[in-house]
């Protein structure tokens, strides 16, 4: 199950909705940007849907993920539905803007329109795979806009049996009270301090284990030991998610930034990490200065190609050929 920090009130009213049968036909779950509500909503799913692990992977085919787009050509979830799931696999209590990062729509306007409110009538209006319950989980109803709410609601207020819809807001007074009136309405409580330390302190963990790769693959680089660093790309080709990949290039940029810093004499304005120092002078000493500007451009590439779904370990093999050539 997800982690789940604090909310304890909240777990139980969960349970005891499924323990008993009395599952309300729409829920909406009013969080704090980043507040965790996905982790509640997974665990009560996964006890809705009998235990299914595929309901923590995502993948499951009764549970329909909707979320705000934009672009061209009315674009809607089905079409952004795989980075989606590799952000919230990799951190479930995400910020709204690392959604947008994440399915590559930054500074654009984002909505859920009717086009989106028609593709999730479409799919309800099929049979539940497993023949069981059917879930429409939508992020953020307050981007819906009037028509998506007109076109959606007949089938919020009265759904088939065994349709749920689980809403989740971090402005529930700007939902359309068309909407959140058809609801069960439930707060969830932010994080502490702690929990919120312990959710930080996570993050930090994966970037650390993301750091020793990229510092693994620098010491393969100058020893010019290509097997060496080939293995290293092979992990980078392994890694749980396309999320976690782009963060290894962002984690590898910000320490190439920390390396020409130093060799430029600018050790105040590099910061390396803590207990770190002295990996960050023997690199800045050892490589090339024109390296961290042509190691960035080649990681800035990898980025692209990430998110166009190239083979892994064809782009991360052609990673380490093309850093090994410029160290």
């Amino acid at each position: 199950m997800a982690t789940v920090y604090g909310n304890t009130e909240l777990v139980n009213v969960l349970h005891r909705m499924v323990e008993s049968g009395h599952v309300p036909h729409a829920l909406l779950l009013h969080e704090d940007d980043g507040g965790g509500a996905f982790p509640l909503l997974l665990n009560f799913l996964e006890e809705l849907y009998g235990g299914s692990p595929r309901v923590q992977k995502l993948i499951h085919p009764d549970i329909h993920f909707v979320f705000p787009v934009a672009g061209p050509d009315k674009p809607v979830s089905l079409q952004f539905v795989g980075p989606f799931r590799s952000l919230l696999l990799e951190n479930p209590y995400f910020y709204e803007n690392e959604l947008y990062a994440a399915i590559g729509i930054e500074g654009k306007q984002s909505n859920i329109s009717v086009h989106e409110a028609r593709s999730i009538l479409e799919r309800l209006s099929l049979s539940a795979v497993e023949g069981g319950w059917r879930t429409v989980v939508l992020y953020l109803p307050e981007k819906m806009n009037v028509q998506a709410a007109n076109a959606l609601l007949k089938m919020v207020e009265e759904p088939p049996a065994q349709t749920l819809f689980a809403f989740i807001t971090h402005a529930p007074e700007k939902v359309l009270t068309t909407i959140a009136s058809r609801c069960l309405q439930l707060r969830v409580q932010p994080l502490s301090p702690e929990a919120e330390a312990q959710v930080h302190a996570r993050e930090a963990a994966g970037n650390t284990a993301l750091a020793d790769l990229f510092h693994d693959l620098l010491d393969a680089l100058l020893e010019k030991n290509l097997l060496a660093a080939l293995e290293t790309g092979e992990a980078l080709a392994a890694l749980e998610s396309r999320e976690r990949q782009k963060a290894f290039c962002q984690v590898a940029s910000q320490d190439l930034r920390t390396i020409f810093l130093l060799q430029q004499k600018l050790p105040a304005l590099a910061q390396p990490r803590p207990g770190e120092e002295e990996f960050f002078q023997r690199m800045a000493a050892s490589l090339k200065p024109a390296f961290p500007r042509l190691a960035l451009a080649c990681l800035d590439r990898a980025r692209l190609l990430i998110e166009r779904n190239v083979n892994q370990k064809i782009l991360f093999a052609d990673l380490v050929n093309q850093l090994y050539i410029r160290v």
